[in-house]
């Protein structure tokens, strides 16, 4: 992990985390807690320090292995940005899809959630093209 590049990782994950902000508030979020069967009233009851301090811990995770990965094939701008997508098109769509068929979630709700996984990602690979990795 040494050859990655700690600032980027450090504003890879801010970026991700900045997307779901967004992602799941004026764009998404009345959808979003529709499709799931929330209200405001149960949303505000929730322990919003847990929920976003481990969701920031998360993308500082996925974004030390994804500077780590980077850094390690030496990717330029185009593979960068084809990794960074690509993982999320690849690996993370395909999986929160088989859950939910088996959950029984809406297409809509899948839509939302894989949709946010694919910006998430071009935006860490945003930061690692600018930043290094």
């Amino acid at each position: 992990m040494a050859n990655a590049n700690l600032l980027a990782i450090l504003v890879a994950a801010a970026a991700g985390f900045l997307v779901g902000g967004i992602w799941y508030g004026p764009l998404f979020g009345k959808a979003w807690m529709n499709e799931n069967g929330f209200t405001e009233e149960e949303l505000k009851k929730a322990n919003m320090l847990k929920i976003y301090g481990l969701t920031f811990a998360f993308s500082v995770l996925l974004a030390v292995f994804l500077g780590h990965l980077l850094a390690a094939v030496q990717a330029g701008t185009r593979a960068t940005m084809m990794i960074s997508t690509g993982i999320a098109l690849g690996y993370i769509a395909p999986a929160i899809g088989t859950n939910y068929l088996f959950s029984r979630k809406s297409g809509k709700l899948f839509a939302i959630d894989a949709g946010y996984w694919v910006v998430f990602y071009a935006a860490m690979g945003l930061v690692f093209v600018f930043l290094g990795s």
